[in-house]
């Protein structure tokens, strides 16, 4: 259980439909920079997942359409000296992203007008104004 990711109270993903890769990081490191495969990049197959109900998955897929290479989703973190830091580091962005991407659309703008009196305000201070500037004129 302590592989699984876990997005919402109620969407958890489990820790096998997640692969991870392990590569050498740019940055600090020190002498171990170039022995140490602390970069990790995360890898969820979001249009193949079980986990995903099918509306969450279709809501998913749309929003990250400009993310997804074949359906997959990618986060990479080399940001840490650490691999462990780095792993922990993307399965929090991954849950964030997720989390964002299958939340409920919001309700939709109910267009409204400026009332009366705020058009009569916008008049008189465009008036206003139009009166200071004219008063700066040299004629």
């Amino acid at each position: 259980m302590p592989d699984d990711l876990r997005v919402t109270d109620r969407l958890v993903i489990p820790g096998a439909e997640l692969s991870e890769r392990f590569s050498r990081s740019s940055g600090p490191g020190g002498q171990g920079v170039n022995t140490a495969d602390s970069r990790v990049e995360l890898s969820y197959d979001v249009a193949g997942s079980a986990a995903l109900p099918p509306p969450l998955k279709d809501r998913a897929l749309d929003r990250l359409a400009n993310r997804l290479v074949d359906g997959v989703l990618t986060i990479a973190a080399s940001e840490y000296r650490a691999q462990l830091a780095n792993r922990e580091a993307a399965r929090e962005r991954l849950a964030a992203l997720l989390r964002e991407a299958v939340a409920p659309p919001p309700p939709p703008r109910r267009p409204t007008k400026p009332s009366r009196a705020a058009k009569q305000r916008r008049l008189d201070d465009k008036r206003r104004r139009s009166q200071i500037k004219k008063n700066r004129r040299v004629d």
